[in-house]
């Protein structure tokens, strides 16, 4: 049974949101305060954390940013911020899906499955894919990615990004690909989504992220992973 910390100072919103994600079949827990939630990671098992952003003591994304230094749990976020650059800041600091209020609690407890679905390493064809002598090594029964022998810090969509790139070298994928593979069939958001993934993850794996070596564009289409090669 999956585990989701639900992390809203409003009770009403977190008991419609308990309630629902109870019934199906997901066990939950609860916090009211960004303190509350990072206490709770620290000390329990969690799947996945669906995190408000307009919190009583930090900001939401401030502990969306505290979680992704030592988590890779995927977090769903509820916020009354609208704006294209609220949904881009709020992907670029490691949220894997962001719901804006009001929100349908039905709508959220099927985003929380496609999240866990496209999380789950159980279909993999490879245990371990090394590239460049070494230099990167994904371990997908570890569920880690590591750049000289140091793990990365990846966010559950970057690690099936990346993984979904690097199991095809020298393949091109569209965006429109990626986002399938990596945000859902039901996806119905701005596919340059996918650019801000890309754009997180050549940060943490590449030399140099403006000059690629791992991820390639291809211009006017999409991507394709080079191996490392020059």
């Amino acid at each position: 049974m999956k585990t989701i910390l639900v992390v809203d100072d409003e009770e009403k919103i977190r008991d419609v949101m308990v309630s629902y994600l109870n019934k199906e079949g997901f066990k939950t827990l609860e916090a009211a305060t960004g303190k509350e939630a990072l206490y709770t990671l620290q000390n329990l098992l969690v799947d996945l954390v669906i995190l408000d952003l307009m919190l009583p003591d930090m900001e939401g994304e401030l502990v969306c940013q505290t979680i992704r230094q030592n988590h890779s749990v995927p977090i769903l976020m509820l916020t009354a911020k609208v704006s294209e650059n609220n949904r881009i800041k709020g992907l670029s600091i490691g949220a894997d899906d962001y719901v804006t209020k009001p929100f349908d609690p039905r709508e959220v407890v099927a985003r929380v499955r496609a999240i866990l679905r496209r999380t789950d390493d159980r279909h993999l064809l490879a245990d371990r894919i090394a590239f460049n002598n070494g230099h990167l090594v994904i371990d997908s029964l570890k569920r880690i990615v590591l750049r000289n022998g140091e793990p990365v810090n990846l966010t559950p969509n970057e690690y099936s990004l990346l993984l979904a790139l690097a199991k095809y070298p020298q393949r091109h994928f569209s965006r429109e690909e990626l986002a399938d593979k990596v945000l859902g069939y039901e996806f119905e958001g701005d596919i340059r989504t996918i650019d801000q993934h890309v754009k997180n993850i050549r940060h943490k794996i590449e030399p140099d992220p403006k000059n690629p070596r791992y991820i390639v564009t291809v211009y006017g289409y999409g991507y394709r992973f080079s191996g490392g090669a020059r």
